[in-house]
C-alpha cells in the first residue's frame, strides 16, 4: 500500500480533457487526502494521458484510468480505502477497486446517476462541477487526453 506526500491546500480541482469535451472535478482533499494525492500524482505525471474510458454502463458509471484498457491494469501499487461521508450523487468521482477494499490504484469512475448502493464501499474523492454534458457523452473507447490539476 502506498501513501503519498502531495501538499494539499483544500482547493484542488482537476480539468479532465477528453475527445468528447472537458469537465472539471472538485477534489475532496480533506475527506480523502491520500486518494486525492494519488490522483494528483498520476495526473501531473501524465499517467492518464491517452488512456481510454474502458467501461460504460448506461445510467450507472463511466470508468477509466486503466493503463491496459481492460479493467485489470494498475500502476504497480494499491492505496488504502478512505472511508468518508461523501455520497454517490450524480457526478461523484470514485476510485474503482477489486473485491479487496484496499485495492484501489489508478482507475476511477464517474456516477451518471445517484448510486447509494455504493456509499461506504468505494471512496468518493471528488465531484464533477462543470461539464457533466461532456461526461454523459463518453463511452467505452473514448479517450482521456490529459488531466490538469489546478491549485
Amino acid at each position: 500500500m502506498r501513501s503519498f506526500e502531495v501538499k494539499l491546500e483544500g482547493t484542488e480541482k482537476a480539468i479532465v480533457e477528453t475527445n468528447k469535451g472537458n469537465f472539471w472535478i472538485e477534489l475532496y482533499s480533506k475527506d480523502a487526502p491520500n486518494t486525492v494525492s494519488n490522483f494528483i500524482r498520476l495526473g501531473e505525471s501524465g499517467f492518464y494521458d491517452g488512456l481510454t474510458w474502458h467501461r460504460y454502463v448506461e445510467g450507472f458509471v463511466i470508468q477509466g484510468g486503466d493503463p491496459t484498457g481492460t479493467g485489470m491494469g494498475d500502476p504497480g501499487y494499491t492505496i488504502d480505502f478512505e472511508e468518508n461521508e461523501r455520497v454517490h450523487e450524480t457526478g461523484a468521482v470514485g476510485m474503482a477497486r477489486k473485491p479487496d477494499i484496499n485495492s484501489a490504484s489508478c482507475q476511477f469512475y464517474i456516477a451518471l446517476n445517484p448510486l447509494p448502493q455504493l456509499d461506504g464501499k468505494y471512496c468518493v474523492f471528488g465531484i464533477v462541477t462543470e461539464g457533466m454534458d461532456a461526461v454523459r457523452q463518453l463511452r467505452a473507447a473514448d479517450t482521456i487526453l490529459r488531466i490538469e490539476v489546478v491549485r
